[in-house]
């Protein structure tokens, strides 16, 4: 398979982090955290370029055309990610078929592993698109409206979603149009695809491929950037 481009969403504000600065500008081991994801999808030998979404009013943005000596573009994202990744998707160059793999990967996830990718591209092509993940392993609770434990919930056939994302370009934005036309706020790639008809096929790849959501966060991302590739 060709090398893929990966679309970034990154026109988020961050808000559970606190502060005005959005949280993927904020420092991790003296850079900003969406620079370590962007070096890390770049340096890949799989990912052909990058498409950043990135807000309008982004002032932050360090201006990069290439790492790597693989490109990287810009488009003007949407108030929610779903609006964010179509924009990418459409801003994608000419070159990118319809009928090809495209690769979506969170901003905020930057200790994504090199192996785990390839499985990705390796096993979800075969099947048409699918996601990394990792089985559920704790025991899961439903809560009231309290926070008291009401019922424990079964975990088995259950999974934790995470990204890097791969679907057919024409397929995604379809799926992701129609969610919109909808009126659906879809919270990954793979629930635009579920609600198309589709059954993107999970990928187990490595828990330390965390999502960085709080605070408390960048220092485990942190530790975890000096011991993953």
């Amino acid at each position: 398979m060709a090398p893929l481009w990966c679309v970034v969403p990154a026109a988020g504000r961050g808000t559970r982090v606190g502060g005005d600065c959005p949280k993927q500008y904020l420092p991790l081991a003296g850079r900003a955290l969406i620079l370590h994801t962007l070096e890390r999808l770049a340096a890949h030998p799989r990912i052909a370029g990058l498409l950043v979404a990135l807000a309008a009013d982004d002032a932050r943005w360090p201006g990069l055309e290439s790492l790597h000596g693989k490109p990287v573009l810009t488009t003007l994202g949407g108030g929610e990610r779903a609006d964010s990744v179509l924009a990418g998707l459409r801003a994608l160059p000419a070159g990118v078929g319809t009928d090809d793999f495209v690769l979506v990967h969170d901003a905020a996830r930057p200790c994504v592993r090199v192996a785990d990718v390839d499985r990705l591209i390796e096993v979800a092509s075969a099947a048409d698109g699918g996601l990394l993940g990792a089985p559920l392993r704790d025991t899961l609770k439903r809560a009231d409206d309290r926070g008291r434990s009401r019922v424990t919930e079964p975990r088995e056939q259950r999974w934790r979603a995470f990204t890097p994302q791969m679907f057919r370009r024409g397929q995604l934005v379809a799926a992701l149009e129609a969610a919109c036309r909808e009126g659906i706020v879809v919270s990954d790639e793979a629930m635009a695809m579920e609600r198309a008809g589709h059954a993107p096929l999970l990928v187990e790849g490595a828990e330390d491929n965390i999502k960085v959501t709080t605070a408390a966060d960048f220092a485990l991302a942190e530790f975890l950037l000096a011991r993953t590739q």
